[in-house]
């Protein structure tokens, strides 16, 4: 009996996953795990932990035994506290037993919104440089990415006028994530109403990722694409808890959106994910319980390390625009001569400081890094002042 011949695996996988690269990020960092000795300005989650009463919170609830599966929609009094919040801080008020949904964090939020509204073909205009899911996971969906390259000279905002030249008859979606991940960029509210504007001319939805919204730095006010005419019955609200309250390893987030987009995106989420984490959604009541009180000693502690990274960059001859929110710095190292990648490998090999290659977030960040500096402000010093050895070595 001859032996069977040996299955090839990789004729079996999907061809949609096939034209899929690997995060940029996790690929990058995979040279920096086990590593003790390096400074890593590259995950872009707080140094701090998650304030104490949330985490007491959570513990209280295992201590009560409250370990049981929740409503797919989440627990009804967390989505009361999420529309309260929402109301305050978006300026639009949301039904919590139909119009909120509770999910394991942004991401899982953003996937069901585009598998709920895409068909194969249909187009979605998102703006680059950007998180690194967004492209992925709107091929996963079967969509068509449309990307619009922002510029270091608009301080990376999105021109109304360039997502209308992108607009199509297949476009169904515009995404927007402000403030951004990785340039920190903020969206001027007047720009924001034009691309609202495109939005009813077109008959568009929008979905709007504003997990950033309440690290803005100068006195800004968040102004969300929501609040403008037109607009609440056309966007599903992504946020969470992750970068505000400190809670990433929660995974924990939310979409608003009106009662036909959110059960759609309901049916998809309670046969993949069912429910999201019952400790975590206790912990968030509690978050929400404590609002700008948890969350505004590190908001201003971003902004002075902000102030401190944007100067020394500057100063050692990177150009670097001075962000409005998130924490995340986006340099342009070409000074060096060096692509972002070249950059952050050296920068890692001689220095052992970890940046991540601006290429990860899309091609039109191949000449930048991404620096999070939500980073102890002792190790930010020690990361400058080696940057700042490693561009005068480099630099042309």
């Amino acid at each position: 009996m001859s032996l069977p011949h040996k299955m090839n695996l990789e004729n079996k996988l999907s061809r949609q996953l096939s034209g899929i690269p690997r995060s940029g990020i996790r690929d990058f960092f995979e040279l920096v795990i086990g590593r003790s000795d390096v400074i890593s300005l590259g995950v872009g989650e707080p140094d701090k932990a998650t304030p104490w009463p949330i985490r007491e919170a959570a513990i209280r609830s295992l201590e009560k035994g409250q370990t049981s599966y929740t409503s797919n929609l989440g627990l009804e009094s967390l989505r009361v506290g999420i529309s309260g919040y929402v109301e305050e801080h978006f300026g639009v008020s949301y039904d919590p037993k139909k119009e909120i949904l509770v999910t394991v964090g942004v991401s899982e939020a953003l996937d069901l919104a585009f598998r709920a509204v895409l068909d194969p073909g249909d187009e979605v205009i998102f703006h680059q440089p950007c998180y690194v899911s967004y492209g992925p996971t709107i091929t996963m969906a079967y969509g068509v990415g449309v990307p619009i390259n922002t510029r270091l000279e608009d301080n990376f905002t999105l021109r109304a006028e360039d997502v209308e030249k992108a607009i199509t008859p297949r476009t169904k979606v515009i995404a927007l994530n402000f403030p951004t991940n990785p340039t920190g960029a903020v969206e001027p509210p007047e720009e924001l109403e034009k691309i609202a504007a495109l939005c009813v001319k077109y008959d568009l939805l929008c979905f709007t990722d504003e997990i950033y919204s309440e690290l803005l730095y100068d006195q800004a006010k968040h102004v969300s694409i929501v609040s403008f005419p037109g607009m609440r019955e056309r966007t599903v609200l992504l946020h969470g808890f992750s970068k505000a309250f400190a809670m990433t390893g929660w995974r924990l987030g939310y979409a608003c959106a009106p009662p036909v987009l959110l059960e759609a995106m309901m049916k998809i989420h309670q046969y993949c994910m069912l429910c999201a984490p019952i400790t975590s959604q206790i912990a968030a009541i509690e978050a929400l319980k404590l609002g700008a009180t948890a969350y505004e000693p590190m908001r201003q502690s971003y902004e002075e390390r902000r102030n401190f990274v944007v100067k020394r960059l500057n100063e050692m001859g990177l150009n670097c625009f001075n962000p409005g929110g998130a924490f995340y710095v986006f340099p342009d190292v070409s000074c060096t001569g060096l692509t972002g990648r070249e950059f952050a490998l050296q920068l890692l090999e001689e220095h052992s400081v970890a940046v991540v290659p601006g290429e990860a977030f899309g091609p039109s960040g191949a000449t930048c890094v991404r620096c999070c500096y939500a980073t102890a402000p002792d190790l930010l010093v020690k990361a400058m002042d080696a940057m700042e050895i490693f561009v005068k070595k480099h630099r042309k």
